[in-house]
């Protein structure tokens, strides 16, 4: 074997543990397999160390991890031993390059470092070591190495546990004042607490992580035997959730002794109606420090570094990569963390924000009718009778064809929804605008094809002959997704402000005698705006012999909203409960119209951060406009060194043309990104949702694109 590929060989083994631990978390077969092995080595030794540690045990239940604390820790001592080795590894190949790097003669250093840098020629000449001083160089830095990649991921093993857990704990907060307003309306239908239980448990997708903690409580029913009070007590011990926990404990206590249950829900209610809005008041006081931060942070910040690397680069020398550094790689990333981190605060103001992305009239239609309606037998076969005798499915050969024929009906509605959707576009990008930039991006991204040939010239790659195609191409794309997305916004905000005034009228004619069906079909006929659309085509679903239950399914599927979705769900479990709706829905209206505050409020508050980003990025264009029309141009060229840029002409700092050229194309380009990701970040700041601040990136990009035109 050649020394060189000796020399491979550790390298190859390290990277061929990181390749087994990675096929691990991709491959269920090979992760049991690896769970396995971790249990059979370290198995015994977690369990004589359990005790100890009890708040791993209390963060892995609380995190809902579906492994037991013997496998997690098993795993976790297996992967701390596996990366040490492979850490092991690496720092002898770290060190090995170091060494490398230091194997030049000292006095040849001290020759070629300036004056104030000669005393690091001292850590030159390094190999000159003894053998055993080589040695006991090497094994140290690979033990410090290994310890350290070791510690660090055991440690991260049993950290991330306790991060999942807190962020559980955050969403549940968020959703707890609907969620308790939900099982306070159902209680009040005269619905048994279990079923109150057992639905409020089956809402994840509406109610998020609280509904999460309710299925804790029906699975310990179900699989376990247990009593309700027993559940739900077991369920208050596992909660990550402070909130939850005493909201549980008051439950269970109000349950034991028989006070009632109705009075507690309404007092909580209320109870974590205030502390939703005191909880969004320090939010919307974060947020302000957020902004201020940003502005002085990513705003101010890049602008000021920017102008010092250009007097640098004017009195000194040549500073156009560290330049480039800063544009293209510091200033997107910082922003790019920013949004991430945005995003995370933002979605305790507006919990489910992100669920109204919207979707075609017809989207998934066909899974909501085929939903087996509330109190129906799901588990009936297909095309079954009910009168007790031979299903279609107990005839043999009879099964194949009725799947045949499900399966040729779906990819027939399939096909439908496609030809509808591409039969009427403009409706359909107004109902999905995230289809909006499936749309316009190919085409931006064609123009800029076309011309990037004519950008590689003898001299290299030349970014002016593409950057303005691309400006163009990027302000088309999120022009033509902007009016889509506020299109479709304002809809939905239409519908969802008249869901009160709807449920307030549904509650008066409910109270007048009238059926819920009648009242639907009167209510409709009034006022409703956007809303009265959508009950138009619930009441056309009713006629066309549609129950009103799989009629409002529809309704919610094409809506798509947090919500119309809490309204649906309570309506359709309320109406099996009992016909008397009156009382739930002045619940569900008081609830909505609480939410419809709140957002006015949220918008209200927000609205100043976006005048301050705002504000921000017609600073940071005015201050790169002077440095670009008036500073570059007015510099001496004459004399100047091209390569370097030049120091000096006759005392003054000068540029060479073509570095002249080179700072007014990065000026251009670092008030385009900055331009587009501080529209993002306005947008995101004034509603929660990144996608709103498409506009604001489209008009701060426009606004550039002209100014750099004029000063051109």
């Amino acid at each position: 074997m050649s020394p060189a590929l000796a020399n491979a060989v550790p390298l190859a083994f390290a990277l061929l543990l990181c390749a087994v631990l990675a096929v691990g978390t991709v491959h269920s077969g090979f992760d049991r397999l690896v769970t396995r092995t971790s249990i059979r080595l370290f198995g015994d030794y977690v369990d004589e160390f359990r005790s100890e540690h009890p708040d791993r045990q209390s963060a892995l239940r609380a995190a809902q991890f579906p492994v037991t604390y013997r496998e997690y820790g098993s795993k976790t001592v297996l992967y701390a031993a596996t990366l040490a080795l492979v850490g092991a590894i690496f720092g002898i190949y770290a060190i090995w390059g170091l060494l490398r790097l230091l194997a030049i003669d000292p006095e040849m250093m001290r020759e070629a470092l300036p004056g104030a840098l000669e005393f690091l020629a001292n850590l030159g000449g390094v190999p000159t070591l003894s053998a055993g001083e080589l040695f006991v160089l090497v094994l140290v830095s690979s033990l410090t190495v290994g310890t350290l990649s070791g510690t660090a991921t055991y440690w991260l093993r049993w950290w991330y546990p306790g991060y999942v857990a807190d962020e559980r704990a955050r969403r549940i907060e968020t959703a707890l004042p609907s969620t308790v307003a939900f099982v306070y309306a159902l209680s009040k239908s005269g619905m048994e607490f279990p079923k109150v239980v057992r639905i409020v448990a089956a809402q994840e997708d509406t109610y998020g992580e609280a509904a999460a903690e309710f299925e804790v409580a029906v699975r310990n029913m179900d699989t376990f035997g247990m009593d309700l009070v027993s559940a739900l007590q077991e369920m208050g011990r596992r909660t990550p959730s402070p909130q939850f926990q005493e909201f549980t404990e008051n439950l269970v206590s109000v349950l034991q002794s028989g006070h009632s249950l109705s009075s507690f829900l309404e007092r909580q209610y209320h109870d974590y109606q205030e502390e939703s809005e005191s909880q969004q008041e320090s939010t919307i006081e974060l947020l302000g420090t957020l902004a201020e931060a940003y502005v002085t942070v990513l705003v101010a910040g890049p602008l000021f570094l920017i102008t010092i690397l250009v007097v640098i680069g004017i009195a000194v020398g040549n500073t156009i990569t560290p330049l480039r550094a800063l544009i293209y790689l510091i200033l997107p990333f910082a922003n790019f963390g920013f949004i991430v981190y945005l995003s995370m605060v933002t979605e305790s103001v507006v919990p489910g924000s992100g669920s109204s992305s919207g979707s075609g009239s017809n989207a998934d239609d066909h899974d909501v009718a085929s939903r087996p309606a509330a109190g129906t037998d799901s588990r009936r076969p297909t095309g079954g009778r009910t009168d007790g005798g031979s299903t279609v499915g107990d005839v043999d050969g009879k099964t194949d064809t009725v799947s045949a024929n499900v399966e040729r009906v779906r990819y027939y509605r399939h096909v439908d929804r496609v030809r509808q959707q591409l039969g009427r576009p403009v409706e359909t990008l107004l109902e999905r605008p995230n289809l909006a930039v499936a749309v316009s991006a190919p085409v931006a991204l064609a123009a800029v094809l076309r011309k990037l040939p004519a950008a590689f010239t003898g001299a290299g790659f030349d970014p002016t002959v593409v950057d303005d195609t691309i400006a163009v191409g990027a302000f088309g794309v999120l022009t033509v997704f902007a009016i889509c997305y506020e299109l479709h916004r304002r809809r939905i905000n239409a519908i969802e402000a008249a869901v009160p005034d709807l449920l307030d009228r549904l509650a008066s004619v409910n109270e007048a005698g009238m059926s819920v069906v009648s009242a639907f079909d009167k209510v409709r006929e009034s006022d409703l705006g956007p809303l009265g659309t959508e009950l138009d085509r619930v009441w056309a679903d009713v006629q066309w012999g549609s129950d009103l239950q799989t009629a409002l399914r529809r309704f919610e599927t094409r809506v798509r909203t947090r919500a119309t979705s809490r309204v649906v769900t309570l309506l359709t479990e309320a109406m099996n409960a009992s016909g008397n709706l009156s009382t739930v829905l002045r619940i569900a209206a008081r609830q909505a119209a609480a939410d419809r505050r709140l957002k006015r409020e949220r918008k209200q508050a927000m609205m100043e951060y976006t005048i301050v980003v705002y504000v921000s990025f017609f600073v940071f264009l005015f201050i790169i406009a002077v440095l670009a029309g008036y500073l570059l141009p007015n510099l001496p060229t004459e004399g100047v060194d091209a390569a370097s840029g030049g120091p000096e002409v006759d005392g003054l700092g000068g540029l060479s043309d073509d570095a002249a050229t080179t700072y007014s194309t990065l000026f251009y380009h670092a008030t385009l990104v900055q331009g587009l990701l501080s529209g993002l970040i306005a947008g995101q700041l004034s509603t929660g949702d990144v996608r709103a601040g498409a506009k604001h990136a489209a008009v701060m990009i426009a606004l550039t694109v002209v100014l750099f035109t004029f000063l051109g």
